[in-house]
């Protein structure tokens, strides 16, 4: 029976725990490119001993970034200090992995502290949405997409190519392609944002077609033995969720098919009119079934950081990684916590040895 602190392997990549920091925007880069921030920031998260760390949403182009200060791997410059960010989470004894995205509809906005709304059209910093319909999200993503023409979609998927193959040079050992959020991808997939009627539109096969098509082209890039995995929203909560939920399983059912290694269950976020039941593990059991359906491994965030919650959910195998991101932020060894919370012997062994050594040694 797996525990919260055993191993899991996946291709020939081993955590040394079931622990994962999740994607999380830093908005803090320059021109898509790392900083002193970013490497210091995932050093701590790796060093609190997480087994597993993933960069942030890194844009595959520069009109697929959220906001102006998003990470990119479109370019080698972008690249090359991504590399510094691998080697920093490697050398802590994590793994390494990023997660690489196209934002869509929901590109060109502010940072969240700075209104976390679309960039007025006129500004100097704005630059055009795209998605697959000229749908906008609402509320205060206002802009209206341009929709894609057949050459920006095998464009972006190009995109997606290049950032795997640098993701890949940089030394990167586990992918994980954004598929969720209401972000490009999710939105390709979803009925509320994709009214097109051609064959990127209408059926669920043409929905799944933008999706399938780009982890394809990922995997002839990606090596064989490091994982592949996806973020995918597989419920909105709006209404229509077993439709959903069983589509959604359709298409992650073919994922695998396609070489994908793992799932990281999300929910769609593609419109603001939802009602999304916050709470403690709130996802456990649509991973579950995910997991059961599909026989694919997954992971989830969102409400898992509490110790008996994250515990339960391996033991249950409801998930096989537990994602935990807000609580890590609090304290990057949050990790060391959780074990002494589950009376793991010698807790401290998640901890760097210049740290190791004192608590192990003190009480206080």
């Amino acid at each position: 029976m797996p525990e919260l602190f055993s191993p899991f392997k996946l291709k020939h990549v081993e955590l040394r725990n079931r622990i994962a920091v999740p994607p999380m925007c830093q908005y803090s880069a320059e021109d898509g490119v790392a900083n002193d921030w970013h490497t210091v920031h995932y050093g701590a998260l790796a060093r609190g001993g997480a087994g597993l760390v993933i960069v942030e949403a890194t844009a595959v182009a520069p009109e697929g970034r959220i906001t102006p200060r998003c990470l990119g791997i479109w370019n080698d410059e972008q690249a090359e200090q991504l590399k510094k960010v691998a080697d920093q989470i490697k050398a802590a004894g994590s793994v390494a992995g990023i997660q690489i995205a196209h934002a869509g509809r929901k590109a060109s906005a502010n940072t969240p502290w700075e209104g976390d709304d679309h960039i007025p059209e006129s500004a100097p910093n704005a630059w055009q949405p795209i998605g697959p319909s000229g749908i906008a999200f609402g509320k205060d993503l206002p802009r209206v997409p341009q929709e894609m023409s057949i050459a920006d979609i095998q464009k972006t998927q190009q995109d997606f190519v290049k950032a795997a193959e640098r993701a890949r040079d940089a030394g990167y050992e586990w992918l994980e392609l954004h598929f969720a959020h209401g972000y490009l991808a999710q939105s390709f997939f979803s009925k509320h944002s994709n009214q097109r009627t051609d064959e990127y539109g209408g059926s669920f096969e043409n929905r799944s077609r933008f999706l399938l098509e780009t982890l394809q082209a990922v995997k002839a890039v990606w090596p064989e033995n490091l994982p592949l995995t996806v973020r995918f929203g597989v419920i909105e909560y709006d209404g229509q969720d077993e439709e959903t939920v069983a589509e959604s399983i359709q298409l992650i059912q073919q994922f695998k098919q396609h070489g994908v290694d793992l799932v990281s269950v999300s929910v769609g976020f593609t419109i603001p009119e939802t009602n999304i039941p916050w709470g403690d593990g709130f996802l456990a059991d649509v991973s579950e079934r995910v997991r059961r359906e599909t026989g694919l491994p997954v992971a989830s965030a969102w409400g898992f950081a509490k110790a008996e919650v994250a515990a339960s959910v391996v033991k249950n195998e409801q998930l096989d990684v537990v994602m935990i991101g807000r609580a890590m932020l609090a304290s990057p060894h949050y990790p060391y916590t959780l074990a002494q919370q589950l009376n793991v012997d010698k807790p401290s062994w998640v901890l760097p040895a210049p740290y190791a050594h004192w608590l192990e040694r003190y009480s206080i």
